[in-house]
């Protein structure tokens, strides 16, 4: 079986804006696999300024030493979803502080449709326990509680069960400064409850939404996790969003 690892989110030192094919060393896994690299560039990019598009966006992370981001989508006024595992420091061993965690809407090519600092987050209750980072699947999810209800002004996306096949839109490495779509990937269901697919994504890409429906009325059905290389191309893990906790109390 293949080990199936949580995609990192994307330092300051590898999103540069100029695509080169030096990033061929980092696509799918690293500097030990191009798995995926052709198929990354050839995703369609998406006018991030317009709807639907502008409810997906970048998770920036800044601190003193490091820059970061992961992909998020808004399904609420406030309420943005992506990966649990971007809002870990795995150098240090120990959460992100939610004022450290900013949401830019519509990004793109350094500028945002709008934007919004976190307030606090919520994980799964077995998330986190004792400080630090649970690997199990189910766990890798979190929802950011915006600042402001950016969902309000620039429009959100509603939620769906997944069907067979959907197409991911997120910031990759490779196009950090770009919103990037795939074309359609199949999927399966688990027996864990996840979802499986080959899928041209990479870091930058966790927590990026898996889409069904056309993509003028897209609806979000999970988000991306973890990823593998495969013979058959990058193999992904997807979090359905009824493993989510959408409560909006």
């Amino acid at each position: 079986m293949l080990a199936l690892l949580a995609l990192l989110p994307i330092g300051a030192g590898q999103a540069q804006g100029v695509l080169t094919p030096d990033y061929d060393g980092i696509c799918g896994l690293g500097r030990q696999s191009d798995t995926g690299c052709a198929d990354i560039r050839a995703r369609r990019i998406a006018d991030a300024a317009q709807a639907p598009w502008r409810a997906i966006g970048r998770v920036n992370f800044a601190g003193p030493e490091t820059r970061l981001h992961c992909t998020g989508v808004l399904v609420a006024e406030r309420l943005v979803l992506t990966a649990a595992h971007c809002l870990y420091n795995q150098a240090r061993k120990r959460w992100i502080p939610p004022g450290a965690v900013q949401f830019v809407a519509g990004y793109q090519r350094g500028e945002a449709t709008a934007s919004s600092p976190v307030r606090r987050y919520r994980l799964d209750p077995k998330q986190g326990v004792g400080g630090g980072f649970h690997p199990d699947l189910a766990l890798d999810w979190a929802v950011l509680e915006l600042v402001q209800p950016l969902g309000r002004s620039i429009g959100m996306l509603p939620v769906t069960l997944p069907g067979e096949s959907g197409f991911v839109a997120g910031y990759s490495g490779l196009r950090p400064h770009v919103l990037s779509v795939t074309g359609e990937c199949p999927v399966s269901r688990g027996t864990d409850g996840a979802l499986r697919g080959i899928c041209p994504v990479m870091r930058g890409d966790s927590g990026a939404p898996l889409l069904s429906g056309s993509p003028e009325q897209p609806a979000v059905a999970a988000i991306v996790s973890r990823i593998a290389p495969t013979a058959e191309g990058v193999s992904v893990l997807f979090l359905p969003v009824a493993m989510f906790d959408l409560n909006q109390e």
